[in-house]
């Protein structure tokens, strides 16, 4: 049952639905109240545990009428039950099949791993030792189905992840079930002479070989859903920002989305953190009176680490406008545990865009901020002369300021001294630099006068950088 449920798990992860591992522990004690028996009861249940959203509980129906499919097999005409009784009474009559009556070559006796022409069923045998030919032209279904889904497991075909190991998997799966013996019983009839034994057999065989081929590719459907976009997104997220083509634009604007819908739910809450080793004694004895003084209960003090004030100064030219782009979607896609967070952007001459993206809707403020401020000549300086007009004295010791730029200031004064009066205010001053480090201080950057300003200074191109960088800073915030 636990393997069972963790391939399930397995495709439902493929299918884009989230499950954590408290909500696995939840499904299994969900499958001992409910079993198997009832289809439709079992469904409901593991949706109530599974699926969360609309779109998720859409995708667990999808996914589980997949996995819980059980039409691998179309039943098989009974003739070649009646044929081969008749032949098992032509080679009673005969004593034998033409062999001299050897019984182990009789078509009465199976041997292991073949098939016999007309013996009963010996018993549950396992893959490795199934009579195949005899359970194909008994045509039972459920055995067919039970002996496909064994052979599947020990071929671990849930590890499938190629569209090219299809061909792989479908002849493993079948050699588990018994192809060799099964081959060597259609040379054993051709041997024998019994001719439309053997045809049977070999038509049989072509059909199992296609009904397991359409299992391995309903199990490589299940278990790759979406994994084709998984790795064009996985791609995306490690590219440099400024090599992003605009058709892929839709796919990092989702990608963004999800990034911060897993940060809201990693920081959505306010932590207390222990200060271990500092125990707080006025409300440890007060906590003790009634035991005259004897300290039962220890209580230690605790700092709450609360959301951060955030200010986030945009360079918006050409060459970093796209990353500036992605940390503003960021920043305001993160309003649950950012709400206090307030965004400039400039090229030439700096502007205050909060109230933009309180009035707008996302998409639209974005496509203003970069209009309005993008596209002049580069200058940090009088960018920095700005701020500190506009915001200098609300910056306190909780404030964290963001300056995501490349530091190119057309070699005009960067005024590094401003920088300077916000660092000794600000909580943390952190400089997402777009360009490699083996670019910094080149030409026209003045990263070396900047950063010794800064509390940290890092390269970010990338969505994957931009994650690292605001999750530190809702970790670490004060």
């Amino acid at each position: 049952m636990s393997e069972v449920l963790g391939d399930f798990i397995r495709a439902l992860r493929a299918a884009d639905v989230r499950v954590s591992t408290s909500e696995s522990i939840d499904a299994g004690k969900v499958i001992d109240l409910v079993g198997f028996d009832d289809r439709g009861t079992l469904r409901s249940a593991l949706s109530q545990v599974l699926a969360k959203s609309e779109d998720e509980k859409q995708a667990f129906t999808e996914t589980f009428d997949t996995f819980f499919s059980f039409e691998q097999f179309k039943e098989r005409p009974q003739a070649a039950n009646e044929n081969d009784e008749s032949e098992s009474r032509e080679a009673e009559e005969d004593g034998g099949d033409g062999e001299g009556g050897d019984p182990s070559q009789s078509g009465s006796a199976p041997m292991p791993g073949s098939g016999g022409m007309g013996g009963e069923p010996q018993g549950e045998a396992s893959p490795a030792n199934m009579d195949l030919a005899g359970l194909l032209e008994r045509g039972d279904q459920a055995e067919l189905q039970m002996a496909l889904a064994e052979g599947a497991r020990q071929a671990n075909l849930n590890r499938i992840r190629l569209f090219t190991q299809r061909g792989m998997f479908t002849r493993r799966i079948m050699e588990i079930m018994g192809l060799d013996g099964l081959n060597e019983e259609i040379e054993r009839r051709e041997t024998s002479g019994n001719e439309k034994g053997a045809e049977r057999l070999i038509e049989a065989r072509e059909e199992l070989r296609g009904q397991v081929r359409d299992y391995v590719e309903k199990q490589l459907e299940i278990f790759t859903a979406n994994s084709g976009r998984q790795l064009r997104e996985e791609v995306l997220s490690q590219m440099r920002l400024s090599n992003v083509d605009r058709s892929d634009m839709k796919i990092m604007r989702e990608l963004v989305r999800k990034m911060a819908k897993r940060l809201i739910a990693l920081h959505s809450r306010r932590k207390k953190v222990a200060r271990r080793g500092t125990l707080d004694v006025r409300r440890t004895i007060r906590a003790n009176i009634e035991f005259d003084g004897l300290l039962f209960h220890t209580i230690w003090k605790r700092t709450k680490v609360d959301r951060p004030k955030v200010m986030a100064i945009c360079d918006v030219s050409g060459s970093v406008a796209q990353v500036s782009r992605f940390l503003l979607m960021f920043l305001y896609s993160l309003q649950e545990v950012l709400p206090d967070v307030r965004s400039f952007a400039f090229s030439g001459d700096l502007g205050e865009t909060t109230d933009l993206f309180k009035r707008e809707k996302l998409e639209k403020a974005l496509t203003e901020v970069l209009r309005d401020f993008g596209g002049g000549s580069t200058d940090y300086g009088r960018a920095l002369e700005d701020f500190e007009s506009l915001a200098m004295n609300d910056i306190d010791h909780r404030t964290t300021v963001l300056v995501l730029g490349d530091a190119r200031s057309n070699y005009g004064d960067p005024r590094s001294d401003i920088l300077n009066l916000v660092h000794a205010r600000a909580r943390r001053v952190i400089w997402l630099n777009p360009e490699p480090r083996s670019m910094w201080n080149s030409g026209d950057s003045e990263m070396r006068r900047l950063s010794p300003y800064c509390d940290k200074a890092v390269t970010c191109s990338s969505l994957k950088d931009l994650e690292r960088v605001v999750s530190e800073l809702l970790r670490s915030a004060v």
